[in-house]
């Protein structure tokens, strides 16, 4: 068994196991951990948000149909790039997915270097996207920890006011501002301004 780590997961749904096999085949054979599903639902079901991956899907099938299935990764925000198999007729409705952010499409029957160059690029857009994902989620968990007031607060701060100002704009005395303050810090793990301004702008401030 190779001790070389896969290159990365791909989902494949499709509901003709010719097309699933032929596939699976191929990318296994340039090493990719794949993952096959006859259909939509049953990739749904299975499919973890957390894995790095791409999404190869037929934009046509019984029961939900690719479309759909994008329409519900949109629905729970999932940062999965995806490209559709499509057959002959079905560029209208592929050109439609891509509006609608899938990455590309490829005709059947599709040509294994184009397929595989696709594959990679789903791959490093795949690594930047969960990334980013990941960096968002994490945010959002540590600022769910603040009060209504430390919101108010920290966006005060972000938007560059002094605590007299902050103390002026809620009612408050400039203490009440600073027990504020130190809890914000304190629940954000944030040692300085900088570092609260990166938590809740999701980005490195510009240095002065």
């Amino acid at each position: 068994m190779s001790l070389i780590p896969k290159k990365g997961s791909v989902y494949v749904v499709d509901d003709d196991e010719a097309v699933r096999d032929s596939l699976q085949w191929l990318l296994e054979g340039k090493d990719y951990r794949v993952r096959c599903f006859e259909s939509a639902e049953a990739f749904l079901s299975r499919y973890d948000p957390r894995e790095v991956a791409c999404l190869i899907a037929d934009i046509r099938m019984g029961g939900m149909s690719g479309m759909e299935l994008q329409e519900r990764l949109i629905e729970r925000q999932s940062p999965l790039p995806i490209v559709f198999i499509t057959g002959h007729g079905d560029v209208p409705m592929a050109v439609e997915s891509m509006k609608r952010g899938a990455l590309d499409f490829i005709q059947k029957p599709f040509n294994e270097e184009q397929l595989l160059a696709l594959v990679e690029r789903m791959l490093e857009k795949a690594k930047e996207s969960f990334a980013s994902h990941q960096q968002a989620a994490s945010r959002d968990a540590l600022l769910s920890k603040l009060t209504g007031r430390e919101s108010q607060v920290l966006e005060r701060i972000v938007a560059g006011r002094l605590n007299k100002q902050i103390a002026d704009d809620l009612g408050i005395s400039i203490k009440t501002v600073e027990a504020h303050r130190a809890n914000i810090m304190e629940k954000l793990g944030a040692n300085t301004v900088a570092d609260l301004l990166k938590i809740a702008l999701g980005q490195t401030p510009a240095k002065a």
